[in-house]
């Protein structure tokens, strides 16, 4: 099934020069980004994007993070791309991510894991509104949509 998904480089992630190398990996597995851009996170979108976690001991220090430094902020798309992109980040906690994943390769420590995805189509449509408007996405096709396309058309 096609969908979308948010997914963010976060500030360690952009600090360290990893962009372009994140990047390849998401186009390299063959999913589409259909909205892309640097921001500075603000408090509010810390707070919206953190929602489910206030109150809890550790969100002052999830938004602190996030508003420390830019992100890169996109919307990927693709089959399944929510459980997809899941499995190409890797665990979160980097000690059991596997190698060949995003963490498992670039991560040092769980407080900085270099990117984030959503977990859920509900969490991804949350999350892309909270970034990004409609009119910031591209629909464009691939070589390969347009294949299939002439193929089956």
């Amino acid at each position: 099934m096609k969908e979308r998904t948010f997914i963010a480089i976060k500030p360690d992630g952009v600090q360290r020069g990893l962009i372009g190398r994140v990047i390849s990996r998401i186009e390299d597995k063959g999913y589409k980004i259909v909205g892309l851009k640097m921001l500075s996170v603000t408090p509010e979108q810390a707070a919206a994007h953190y929602a489910e976690h206030e109150g809890k001991p550790f969100y002052p220090g999830l938004v602190k993070f996030i508003t420390s430094g830019p992100i890169v902020a996109m919307v990927v798309e693709g089959e399944d791309c929510i459980s997809g992109m899941r499995q190409l980040m890797g665990k979160t906690n980097p000690s059991q991510a596997e190698v060949g994943t995003i963490r498992g390769d670039f991560t040092p420590q769980m407080s900085y894991n270099v990117i984030h995805g959503s977990d859920s189509p509900a969490s991804a449509e949350r999350e892309i509104a909270i970034y990004f408007n409609e009119n910031e996405l591209c629909s464009w096709k691939t070589v390969f949509e347009m294949i299939k396309e002439k193929l089956e058309g």
